[in-house]
């Protein structure tokens, strides 16, 4: 679950067009528009000033990479706003007593875990820092996207400094696991040439009712799932899944 090595790289590669989705998505089915806010793995914290500029005024964004924090910063002095920022691991977070009306998480975010038992646990600590009847809205990938999407898929996009390589394999004796290996090649002036940086990153998934269990075991209820940015109902070609879930 690294994002530190490459978080200006990916932050320049941010798709606008699902921001857009996941901005909508959010707006949409967040009930309580006053109440505090956390964008739960937010990264650069795109989706955290799109939030606040359509007058979410009290959002905090909480990620584990120190770098992506340092761009959110970035971004919200460039956009004239204050933007709070927790560094920290959504796994183990209970130092921190502050709660939230909402907390949502998208992007894949749960996908980096390595076990149902590390979602779980993601899972009760987001329910420790939700007020009560508070509201979870976040993302995963679904079975569909890691067993016939992803394996072989391949993503290629260059511009005159950067090129960028992302090509996606099964995990063999891992259920609905893939790995993504991503590779750039980034202009050095020092060499006159181009430096290659290369990352895997591993993704997961479970069937929908186990995330169904989990969140319940965690203490959620009202458990509400959808696919296509909460356009459609699930199918079993759904590639991600969109859950709204309330503590119980």
């Amino acid at each position: 679950m690294n994002y530190q090595t490459f978080a200006k790289l990916y932050d320049d590669l941010f798709d606008e067009e699902a921001y857009a989705d996941w901005f909508q998505y959010a707006t949409k089915f967040i009930k309580n528009k006053d109440g505090k806010l956390l964008e739960l793995a937010g990264g650069a914290g795109r989706l955290a000033i799109q939030l606040k500029k359509a007058g979410y005024e009290d959002v905090t964004v909480f990620d584990l990479s120190i770098e992506m924090l340092a761009l959110a910063a970035q971004h919200a002095q460039e956009a004239d706003m204050m933007l709070p920022l927790i560094e920290g691991d959504m796994r183990e977070w209970s130092d921190y007593e502050q709660k939230f009306a909402t907390i949502t998480s998208f992007a894949d975010s749960f996908n980096y875990l390595a076990s149902e038992e590390e979602t779980l646990q993601a899972f009760k600590q987001v329910a420790a820092h939700l007020e009560d009847d508070g509201q979870f809205l976040f993302d995963v990938i679904s079975p569909w996207q890691t067993d016939v999407y992803y394996p072989g898929y391949m993503y290629n996009w260059h511009d005159d400094e950067t090129a960028f390589m992302w090509s996606s394999y099964g995990v063999e004796e891992q259920a609905h696991t893939v790995e993504h290996e991503l590779t750039f090649f980034v202009y050095n002036e020092e060499i006159d040439g181009f430096q290659q940086i290369q990352e895997v990153h591993t993704e997961r998934t479970y069937e929908l009712e186990t995330y169904k269990r989990l969140l319940t075991e965690a203490g959620f209820t009202n458990i509400e799932v959808l696919a296509d940015f909460g356009r459609e109902t699930v199918s079993a070609e759904s590639p991600r899944w969109f859950f709204n879930a309330t503590k119980a």
